[in-house]
């Protein structure tokens, strides 16, 4: 059974395209230098790394050891063939997340590195709330806007889901102000970042439910200046393939020594 169609890949490689033009590439910077120094704190040289996303040119300069390819839903790459896999702020728009690391899994060596960065779920959620108050006071009704975002917890799932071991989830989080709800939206179209889902309302939104947005944004999620602020959290994944000489959990019942003895703590058997 496929999975449901979330994204509209030809609007999605538009937005891409037509970003790279005139690109507002903070985050991506920030997403490099976050893959940057996780790699160099892993002490190992990797020889096979590829590189998954969108903005070659972009991840060219930033990654110039990685062999880099398309976010396609089936990934250009071969079984057992890499000693790294990066999945670079492009998962979020996968229909098929998991299915997205299973590939990495069997394309990876044993003891090979999966590292993905994406946007979690308290990304844009100001914005969200906005367009969805806005368009229900205006319109009656809602259609979808904003990309649906995975939560930290259901993502590190994910990882044990696809067969990885010593997964870890962890987060961060940036907060930016903008003059108003439309220099948000012309940033998002810098970053490549804007509506492509399949669902989409497929003709043009009255100008009336963007103005009232504006208003709910600027009351509701104020910066200083009179300006306006928009959370993005990156989540990182980070998952092994199995290799015997990674740390495994002890077997149930083989500790040394007693945890109420450690604690200095009186012991009570249950009944």
């Amino acid at each position: 059974m496929s999975a449901p169609v979330l994204t509209d890949r030809n609007a999605l490689a538009l937005h891409r395209a037509r970003a790279a033009r005139g690109p507002a590439f903070f985050l991506l910077e920030e997403a490099a230098y976050e893959i940057q120094e996780r790699l160099a704190s892993v002490n190992r040289t990797f020889t096979a790394p590829v590189l998954v996303g969108g903005f070659h040119d972009f991840w060219r300069g930033a990654l110039p050891q990685a062999r880099l390819i398309t976010d396609a839903p089936v990934l250009d790459l071969e079984p057992g063939a890499q000693d790294a896999v990066i999945h670079a702020m492009a998962l979020h728009w996968a229909d098929d997340p998991v299915g997205q690391m299973v590939q990495a899994f069997r394309a990876l060596k044993p003891d090979g590195l999966f590292l993905a960065l994406l946007f979690g779920g308290q990304t844009l959620h100001e914005l969200r709330a906005s367009l969805a108050e806005a368009e229900a006071e205006i319109t009656g009704g809602l259609s979808p806007r904003v990309l649906p975002m995975a939560e930290i917890r259901d993502l590190g799932g994910l990882l044990q889901r696809a067969g990885f071991a010593l997964p870890v989830a962890d987060s961060f989080t940036r907060t930016v102000a903008y003059r108003d709800l439309f220099h948000l939206i012309s940033d998002l179209r810098a970053m490549g970042e804007t509506n492509a889902l399949a669902s989409r309302l497929r003709r043009p939104t009255r100008r009336a439910v963007f103005l009232r947005a504006a208003e709910i944004y600027a009351q509701n999620f104020p910066a200083e200046g009179g300006r306006i602020r928009a959370t993005f959290e990156v989540i990182c994944l980070t998952g092994w393939t199995p290799h015997e000489s990674q740390q495994k959990p002890l077997r149930p019942g083989s500790a040394a020594a007693r945890l109420s003895d450690a604690l200095n703590a009186t012991e009570h058997r249950l009944p």
